[in-house]
């Protein structure tokens, strides 16, 4: 299976990832068994040289997405089609996808070998990967570490006399070490202090320009969304509810939840408070039993009977924008230019 469009680097196309819960202690039985559908369904593309923001709130499936995408949990049903070719177990060596698809963890800490040297660390990837004599991964090593704006005596160092954003960048440094050409980030400036955190975005804007890479970014964060991405796609409960460019999306929303979340987002502006007074009730729906029909309308304002019985597909409401909603049409307007307004009456969620 190949690509129909040559100019995306990555595609996922009806992409499933469910873990197998067991209620029987039996191993060998068949009765009862459950699934944590962690991803269901997903369908989305990433064009060569962009950056994908996957946003949503803890537990809907982002980064489990992820690391699917980045082949190191194998995907239940569905396609990946990575640089015009379908990849994953059985079909690529995970040598080749590891040469082309590189992630950067959320925690520096938990990701470095705390006995190891950062130059050991970079050097990994490429020795095990890209193979080739010392002095050669020596010097691909010091151009990587360059190119974070680490020296080669930071180099010699542990993790442990680094900072947190030293550690960031040299998990950064050590994943685009293989010269690989989609980056996977997850969350990576969550556990990092504010300044910190603009710097490392700065940082990856740069090596972004500098070495033609793809991101896949992975984020609760609106800001850095808005930031950093080209194309964001908003997931809740394993799906897709909305996807399109960063900038249309944000600014006028279409699906419920993405109002929802937009509204939840600080505005440094004090005259421009958000006004939405809609509160979404309810907890996140169980991934092991989600609700039938659309999984958001146990909290949805706009919800019908034909939402909790009808899953609705992603449609395009505007040339490039999709929005996977029944009643896409009460919101327009709802959210407009960074200020949420209170939409009409509808049933109480």
């Amino acid at each position: 299976m190949e690509s129909e469009n040559p100019s995306n680097l990555l595609e996922t196309r009806d992409l499933k990832k469910y873990f197998l819960v067991r209620k029987s202690l039996n191993p060998f039985s068949r009765s009862g068994r459950r699934y944590v559908k962690a991803v269901d369904g997903v369908t989305i593309s990433i064009p060569r040289g962009k950056t994908v923001a996957i946003v949503g709130e803890s537990g809907c499936g982002k980064t489990t997405l992820a690391r699917t995408v980045a082949q190191l949990t194998p995907p239940t049903s569905g396609d990946i089609i990575f640089d015009g070719k379908q990849i994953g177990y059985g079909k690529t060596s995970l040598r080749e996808i590891y040469k082309n698809i590189q992630i950067v963890f959320q925690d520096p800490d938990s990701s470095l070998d705390p006995k190891r040297t950062i130059e050991d660390t970079v050097g990994e990837p490429v020795r095990g990967l890209l193979g080739g004599g010392r002095r050669a991964v020596e010097e691909r090593v010091a151009r990587s570490l360059a190119a974070v704006g680490l020296s080669g005596e930071q180099g010699r160092r542990l993790p442990r006399q680094l900072s947190g954003g030293q550690k960031q960048r040299v998990a950064i440094a050590r994943a685009i070490a293989p010269s690989p050409k989609l980056l996977i980030l997850d969350e990576p400036t969550s556990a990092l202090d504010a300044s910190v955190q603009a710097q490392i975005l700065r940082l990856l804007i740069e090596l972004q320009t500098n070495f033609g890479l793809s991101y896949m970014l992975i984020t609760h964060n609106i800001a850095v969304a808005q930031y950093l991405s080209d194309i964001v796609a908003v997931m809740y409960a394993g799906h897709v509810v909305e996807y399109g460019p960063t900038k249309r999306v944000l600014a006028a929303p279409r699906h419920p939840y993405t109002v929802t979340l937009m509204s939840a987002a600080p505005i440094a502006n004090p005259w421009k408070r958000n006004l939405l007074n809609v509160e979404i009730k309810g907890e996140v729906p169980s991934s092991i039993n989600p609700p039938p029909g659309c999984r958001f309308n146990p909290r949805c304002p706009y919800a019908e009977d034909v939402c909790t019985k009808v899953d609705p597909p992603l449609e395009e409401v505007i040339p490039g924008q999709f929005v996977a909603c029944h009643f896409k049409e009460k919101t327009a307007g709802v959210f407009s230019g960074g200020t949420a307004t209170t939409p009409p009456a509808t049933k109480a969620a």
